[in-house]
C-alpha cells in the first residue's frame, strides 16, 4: 500500500521526520529515493532533530558513503549515488548495519536495491515545487502497520 504527504515546506519534513520517530523503530532500513535536491537530507534530519542531533550535524553523506550519529535514536545514513554497484555497497558492512538498532538511510537506495535487508520501507521523494515535496511512502508487509499509524499521526493534526 502506498501512503502520501505533502510537505509544504522545510518545517513541515522535520515534523513528518519527528513523526517517523515516534511511530517507526529503531533497527529499520529505510530506502530514500529522489532526484537530486529533493529532500532525502532533510527529511533524515527531520529524524535526527527529533533524537536530539542537530539537523546541521547531519549532512549528505555523497562524498564519504556512510555517516553515523548518535542520539536518542542513532542513525547510519548511506549514500549510493557513487557507488559502480552493489559489489561496492557490501564493502561498506550495511549487513552489520541492519543488525544494529540504529535507523539505517541509504539515499539512492534503487541503485542497490538486491543490497537491501528482507524488510524496510521506501520513501521516494517528489519535488512539486521550490518548497513543496511530495512524500510517497510504501514497506513490506511487515512494517506496514508501523508506517499507517506513522502517516495517521500526521493526518491527525
Amino acid at each position: 500500500m502506498e501512503h502520501t504527504y505533502l510537505s509544504q515546506s522545510l518545517a513541515d519534513t522535520y515534523k513528518l521526520g519527528e513523526r517517523f520517530v515516534k511511530c517507526i523503530p529503531e533497527g529499520t532500513t529505510i530506502a530514500l529515493l529522489g532526484t537530486l535536491g529533493a529532500g532525502k537530507t532533510a527529511f533524515v534530519q527531520g529524524v535526527g532533530l527529533a533524537s536530539g542531533i542537530t539537523a546541521n550535524s547531519i549532512t549528505s553523506p555523497t562524498f564519504v558513503l556512510c555517516n553515523e550519529y548518535v542520539g536518542t535514536q542513532s542513525i547510519y545514513h548511506l549514500d549510493a549515488y557513487r557507488l559502480a554497484d552493489s559489489d561496492e555497497f557490501s564493502q561498506l558492512g550495511p549487513e552489520e548495519m541492519y543488525q544494529s538498532k540504529h535507523y539505517v538511510f541509504i539515499e539512492w537506495a534503487d541503485r542497490v536495491v538486491d543490497c537491501l535487508p528482507r524488510e524496510y520501507i521506501t520513501i521516494q521523494i517528489n519535488i512539486k515545487s521550490h518548497d513543496s515535496r511530495l512524500f510517497v511512502v510504501s514497506s513490506t508487509d511487515t512494517l506496514e502497520q508501523k508506517v499507517q499509524r506513522w502517516m495517521d499521526s500526521i493526518s491527525n493534526e
